[in-house]
This record gives C-alpha cells, sequence and structure tokens, in this order.
C-alpha cells in the first residue's frame, strides 16, 4: 500500500538515490519513515537523539537530513545551528509537531531549508526530500566497504579479509556494516541496538558484547593485525591499524 501510494511521485523524472541521515527519536515515525524511503530505493541513517545526529551528519556526507525538533541530548535547532556554524551546508528538512508560524520562521531562520509540520502525507515527504536532494551532487552509494585489508560486499553479501572469505551471519554482517561505515569512530552501545538491533530501549542483556566478541573471533583471529578495538567506558571502534 505504502509504495503504491508514493510510487507517482517517484515516477516524476527523479533520478538516483537520495543519501538521508533521520534524527527522529519516535521509533514509530522512524521506522514508517525509513521504510517507506528505503523502498524508493534511498539509503537512510537513524539517529534517536540529537547529539548522535550531530555526530553522524558531522562526519558523513548525506545529501539531505530530516530532523524532528523536540530530540532528547540535543534539540533540532541546536543541531541544525551547530552544523550551519561548522558550514556543513547539507540541505534540512524539519519535521515536526510545532506547527505555529513562529516556530516555522524560527526553524528556518536556524538553517533549516523546509518545514513539514506532522502528522504528514508521505508523499509530500517524498516530493520535499527528493526536491531537496536535487540540490547538491547525488552522493554515489558504495557496494562495497573498504577498511585496511577487509571488504564488505553489499551486494554479494560477502565479507573478505586479505582476499580470504568470512562466513558471518547476517546480523553479523549488519554489525560489521555499523562498524565499517563509522570505521576509526567510536560507536557507543546505544547506538548499535538502535542501528543494527534497532532496538529504542536498552534490553539489559550482553546482546552486543556477544555479537561483538563474535565477530571479532571471525574478522581479526588468525590475522597479524586486530581491526575491532573495544574502548572502555564508550563502546567500539573500526579502525585500520597503523603502519
Amino acid at each position: 500500500m505504502l509504495a503504491s501510494v508514493i510510487g507517482e511521485v517517484t515516477s516524476r523524472g527523479f533520478q538516483g538515490p537520495v543519501k538521508i541521515l533521520l534524527i527522529e527519536d519516535d521509533a514509530e515515525t522512524a521506522g514508517y519513515v525509513s521504510q517507506g524511503l528505503a523502498e524508493h530505493g534511498h539509503v537512510v541513517d537513524h539517529a534517536a537523539n540529537g547529539r548522535d545526529g550531530l555526530f553522524l551528519a558531522a562526519g558523513e556526507a548525506y545529501d539531505v537530513l530530516i530532523v524532528d525538533r523536540m530530540l532528547p541530548g540535543l534539540d533540532g535547532l541546536a543541531v541544525v545551528k551547530t552544523l550551519r556554524g561548522a558550514d556543513v551546508q547539507i540541505p534540512v528538512l524539519f519535521l515536526t509537531t510545532m506547527s505555529g508560524v513562529g516556530q516555522r520562521v524560527e526553524g528556518l531562520e536556524a538553517g533549516g531549508d523546509d518545514y513539514l509540520t506532522k502528522p504528514f502525507a508521505f508523499a509530500e515527504l517524498l516530493a520535499r526530500v527528493q526536491a531537496l536532494g536535487r540540490r547538491r551532487p547525488i552522493t554515489q552509494v558504495e557496494t562495497v566497504l573498504k577498511v585496511a585489508d577487509l571488504e564488505l560486499d553489499l551486494i554479494g553479501r560477502k565479507v573478505r579479509r586479505a582476499g580470504r572469505e568470512i562466513g558471518i551471519q547476517p546480523r553479523e554482517f549488519k554489525l560489521l556494516e555499523y562498524l565499517m561505515r563509522n570505521a576509526g569512530r567510536v560507536v557507543t552501545r546505544t547506538m548499535l541496538l538502535e542501528n543494527v538491533w534497532e532496538f529504542h530501549f536498552d534490553p539489559r542483556t550482553n546482546i552486543v558484547e556477544t555479537h561483538v566478541s563474535r565477530l571479532r573471533s571471525k574478522v581479526d583471529r588468525g590475522f597479524d593485525r586486530e581491526l575491532i578495538e573495544t574502548v572502555r567506558g564508550s563502546g567500539y571502534c573500526l579502525r585500520a591499524p597503523r603502519a
């Protein structure tokens, strides 16, 4: 049903995927928006709070940001103001329940490029995102991620290190993909729960630690250099070793 509703919009001449960062703390809204955009070939990353969203937006090449205004950690206005102050000019669409004229003006003056209030029609959201995506060169979507001698083939769903294929499970693949997309950065347990398992709560289990341990045993064991590091008190980091 969702695909049929928004398919008409996609067919109006838009070409190429848009790489999007959605900064939204409501899990239901985030799932709905992410699924709809992904169905139309767009690449969507999600952050559930303002601090993680700012971290990702400042370090990744996104075509469009979709930002809620009321966010935990750091509100949407502060996220956009900080980015603009750092000369990060990614087009921003505010998606929020704050619908007053003054609030809209405030969002645009903070550096937003467009403003859409909830509840919203997905077809309109899609059209606005695609219009913003045309303002800058479309980011080329990678099909193979590489860090040092480690390769992850997103199309073939294969992992190789030093040319040797490594067999991993689907959840391990998703975990490794997230670590590789954030190579050189520390990712927290919360970030992994939200982006790999799509948990927006703490399950109070060692699920992250167990999967990282299993992944490390496959990716690092038997090789001269370890790529996956545990950063005590913070999280994990996949980085290429220094020569």
